[in-house]
C-alpha cells in the first residue's frame, strides 16, 4: 500500500486546466491536463483532481499541500464581470479616477476612448476628513454623513465597497475608523481600505488599486469558497492561492487582496522555469509560454525574475510588487483572419476551450494556429494529449482554405505558413518588449520554452531573435502546475514616508521597518509560519530631491547602522548609472520602505524529471510529410515519442518530438539533446 506523501498543483490555462501530482519521496511526477470550465473553473478543477487520483491511486489525504494558479480575477477584468463598487473618498476628491494622469491611451490617437472608471461618479461618495503632511491639526472624519451614502450604496446593489482617503499612507486611523463602521453597518459587502491594500503615497494609483481590489473581492470570494468547498468534499488539504509576486497565500488572504493574483496564472509559469534554469545552472532566461490564448514571456536574471512596481491591467493601473510578465493575445487558439484591406492578422480574438479551434470539431469553424500546425504537419493529423483529444485535419484544411488561403490567393500551405509567420513577428514584439527596451540583449539568454505550444513555436522565434539555445523542460505543458510546488508562501509590505535620507537617519529607518515588520509577524501569525522558518527581506524606494521617479534598492542589514549609510548611497548610484547612464552628486531622498515576507512552503528538491530508458532505438515512432519553409515545402521528417529518448541522445532536425502535454518542432539546422534532467537543449548548428 502507497503510504508516500504529494503535493498537487493546479493551474487553470484559457483552454487547459493542467494538473501535476508529485511524490516528496523521489520526485515522481504524475500530470493530467483537461479542458478548463470557463464558465466555472472549480468544475474542471475538480473533475481533473478526481481522475488524477484515481488513475494514480493516490488518496486525498496523502495529498499534504494544493497549490493552485488562477485566471479568474484576470477574466472578471477582461470581461468587465465585477462587483458593482462604491467609493468613500476624502471631500473634493471624488473624480481622481475619472481624471487618471491626463496621458492619453495612446500617443497618437487623441480620439482613443479611456476605459470606464471602474465606479460610476454617482457611486463616488466624500466625507469631509483631512490629513495634512504639513503638520496641522487633521480634520477627523465626519462619521455622520456615512449613514445616508450607504443607504443610497444599497438603494443601488452595491456589492463592495472601497475606502481610500487622500493622506491614509501617512495616517491610517481616519481610513480604518470608517472602514470599520462599513463593515458593521453593511456587512454583506466586501470592504477594504487603501492602507490595507497600499500604503503607498500617489493617489490616483492608490485609488485605482483599491477600487479594483474592492471589485475583485466578491468574484474572487465565490469562487475561493467554491474551490474550498469542492477541495473539503474529496478530503483535500485547503489550497495556496498563487500571488502575482510569484508567491502563494492561504485562500482567505488572497480573497481579501484580489488584486493580487491578476497575474496567478502567467506567474506560475515564471516560477517553474526560474526554479528549473537554477537547478540546470542556466540562470539567464527569457521565459515563452505559449498556451491557447495567449502567450506570456518574462525576463528572469541571474536566477531571479524581473519585477515591476506598477502595470495597468485592461487599462486600469495597479501597484504592488509583481513579476513583470508581459503577455499578448497569441496563443494555440488564436484566431487568423483577413481585414478589409485583404491583410492576414493573427489574435488577439481566440477561440479559447469552447469552441477550440476548427480541428477539434467542437463546432469551430474559424481557422487558428493550431489549425496552420495540423496542416503543416507539425501536430499529428489524428490526435492529441497522448490520443485523449482526437482531431480532425480535414476541418483544419477546411477552415484555412475558406477563411485565409481563398480570399488572399494563396494556396493551402501558404496560407498556414503565412499565419506562423504573422505570429512570430507578433511573438518577437513581445521579447523585445521585457528585453530590449529594458536594456537587455535577447542574444545572450536561453529561451525556455513551455505550455502546450511552446516547443512547437519556440526555434523559429529563437532564430529571428539570434538566440542560439531553446531549452524545453522535461514536461512543458504543466510547468506552471509544477510551478506552483516550488512558490514560497509570501507577503509583500510597503510604507510612504518621504523625506531626506539625511534627515532620516538610521534611526527613522529602523523604525520604519519595524512597523512594517509588526505587519509582517501578524501575516506569518495568520500564515502559520512557524519562527523558525520565517524570512525578511528590506529593500527601500530612493531618488534624488527633486526627481519624480525612484529606484528600490535592497537593504542587506537587520539593525541598519550610521556605517551602511555610505554603502547604501553607493548601492543606490550603481543602480541610477545603470539604468540612466549617469548618477549626479546631489541629496537622496527615502520614498517607501519595502519588506518582503517569505516562507518555503514543499521541500521536494528533485523536481520532475522522465524516466529514459537506457538503449537507443525506441524513440521513432515513424515519418510524416511536414512542411518546413527552410526545405521550401514538405519533407518526410521522423517523429520520435520523447519519452523514448535515451540521457545523451542526440537528434539532427528536422525532427518532430511528441509527448503527452506538447510537441517539439527541431528545426533545419538545430540540433536537439537531452540533458541529465530529462529537459532538452536545442541549438543551432
Amino acid at each position: 500500500m502507497d503510504t508516500d506523501r504529494y503535493v498537487l498543483g493546479v493551474d487553470v490555462g484559457g483552454t487547459f486546466t493542467d494538473f501535476a501530482l508529485i511524490r516528496l519521496s523521489d520526485g515522481r511526477a504524475l500530470f493530467h491536463k483537461t479542458s478548463s470550465t470557463p464558465a466555472d473553473p472549480s468544475l474542471a478543477v475538480a473533475e481533473g483532481i478526481k481522475a488524477l487520483l484515481a488513475q494514480s491511486g493516490v488518496n486525498p489525504p496523502q495529498v499534504q499541500y494544493f497549490g493552485h494558479g488562477t485566471t479568474v480575477a484576470t477574466n472578471a477584468v477582461i470581461t468587465g464581470r465585477t462587483a458593482r463598487t462604491g467609493l468613500i473618498t476624502t471631500e473634493g476628491f471624488r473624480d481622481v479616477l475619472e481624471i487618471r494622469r491626463q496621458r492619453q491611451p495612446h500617443n497618437y490617437d487623441i480620439r482613443i476612448n479611456k476605459p470606464a472608471p471602474l465606479v460610476p461618479r454617482h457611486l463616488r461618495q466624500e466625507l469631509r476628513e483631512r490629513v495634512y503632511l504639513s503638520g496641522d491639526a487633521p480634520v477627523p472624519p465626519d462619521s455622520g454623513a456615512l449613514d445616508a451614502i450607504l443607504a443610497g450604496f444599497k438603494r443601488e446593489g452595491v456589492e463592495a465597497v472601497a475606502v481610500c482617503f487622500l493622506h491614509s499612507y501617512a495616517l491610517p486611523e481616519h481610513e480604518a475608523l470608517i472602514a470599520q463602521a462599513v463593515r458593521e453597518k453593511f456587512p454583506e459587502t466586501f470592504t477594504c481600505a487603501s492602507h490595507e491594500v497600499l500604503a503607498e503615497f500617489r493617489e490616483y494609483e492608490r485609488i485605482s488599486t483599491t477600487v479594483l481590489n474592492a471589485a475583485l473581492g466578491p468574484v474572487m470570494s465565490r469562487y475561493l469558497n467554491r474551490l474550498e468547498s469542492s477541495a473539503r468534499a474529496m478530503g483535500l488539504v485547503a489550497p495556496k492561492i498563487l500571488q502575482s509576486n510569484g508567491g502563494v497565500a492561504s485562500a482567505q488572504e488572497a480573497g481579501a487582496k484580489a488584486v493580487r493574483t491578476l497575474l496567478s496564472g502567467p506567474a506560475a509559469g515564471v516560477t517553474g522555469a526560474a526554479h528549473l534554469s537554477v537547478k540546470a545552472e542556466i540562470r539567464d532566461i527569457i521565459t515563452f509560454d505559449v498556451g491557447g490564448t495567449s502567450t506570456d514571456v518574462c525576463l528572469i536574471e541571474n536566477g531571479r525574475p524581473l519585477i515591476a512596481r506598477q502595470r495597468e491591467f485592461h487599462g486600469y493601473p495597479v501597484r504592488f510588487p509583481m513579476i513583470d510578465v508581459h503577455s499578448v493575445g497569441a496563443g494555440g487558439g488564436s484566431i487568423a483572419w483577413v481585414d478589409d484591406g485583404g491583410f492576414l492578422h493573427v489574435g488577439p480574438q481566440s477561440a479559447g476551450a469552447d469552441p477550440g479551434p476548427a480541428c477539434y470539431d467542437h463546432g469551430g469553424n474559424e481557422p487558428t494556429v493550431t489549425d496552420a500546425n495540423v496542416v503543416l504537419g507539425r501536430l499529428p493529423p489524428d490526435a492529441l494529449l497522448g490520443g485523449r483529444m482526437p482531431i480532425r485535419a480535414d476541418l483544419a484544411r477546411r477552415a484555412i482554405e475558406a477563411r485565409i488561403a481563398a480570399p488572399m490567393g494563396l494556396s493551402l500551405e501558404e496560407a498556414a505558413q503565412g499565419i506562423l509567420t504573422i505570429l512570430n513577428e507578433n511573438l518577437i514584439q513581445a521579447i523585445r518588449v521585457i528585453s530590449v527596451e529594458k536594456g537587455f540583449d535577447p542574444r545572450n539568454f536561453t529561451l525556455v520554452a513551455f505550455g502546450g505550444a511552446g516547443p512547437l513555436l519556440a526555434s523559429p522565434l529563437a532564430r529571428e531573435l539570434g538566440i542560439s539555445t531553446v531549452m524545453v523542460p522535461a514536461h512543458p505543458g504543466l510547468l506552471c502546475a509544477h510551478g506552483l510546488l516550488v512558490a514560497d508562501v509570501r507577503a509583500d509590505f510597503s510604507l510612504s514616508r518621504l523625506a531626506s535620507l539625511k534627515e532620516t537617519g538610521v534611526q527613522g529607518i529602523n523604525a520604519a521597518f519595524a512597523e512594517l515588520q509588526r505587519s509582517a509577524n501578524e501575516w506569518f501569525v495568520r500564515e502559520r509560519v512557524d519562527l523558525a522558518s520565517r524570512h525578511l527581506e528590506r529593500a527601500l524606494d530612493l531618488r534624488y530631491v527633486g526627481q519624480s521617479h525612484e529606484l528600490t534598492v535592497p537593504v542587506q542589514r537587520d539593525d541598519f547602522r550610521e556605517e551602511d549609510l555610505p554603502a547604501l548611497i553607493s548601492r543606490f548610484r550603481e543602480e541610477h548609472v545603470r539604468v540612466y547612464s549617469y548618477a549626479p552628486d546631489g541629496p537622496v531622498q527615502i520614498v517607501t520602505y519595502r519588506l518582503t515576507a517569505r516562507t518555503p512552503v514543499t521541500s521536494h528538491a528533485n523536481g520532475t524529471r522522465m524516466d529514459l530508458p537506457a538503449v537507443a532505438g525506441s524513440a521513432i515512432i515513424g515519418t510524416r510529410r511536414v512542411h518546413f519553409r527552410e526545405r521550401g515545402g514538405f519533407v518526410e521528417c521522423p517523429i520520435y515519442n520523447r519519452a523514448g529518448l535515451t540521457a545523451t541522445q542526440k537528434i539532427i532536425g528536422p525532427a518532430i518530438l511528441e509527448q503527452m502535454d506538447t510537441t517539439t518542432v527541431v528545426l533545419p539546422g538545430q540540433v536537439a539533446r537531452t540533458q541529465a534532467d530529462s529537459s532538452l537543449l536545442l541549438t543551432f548548428e
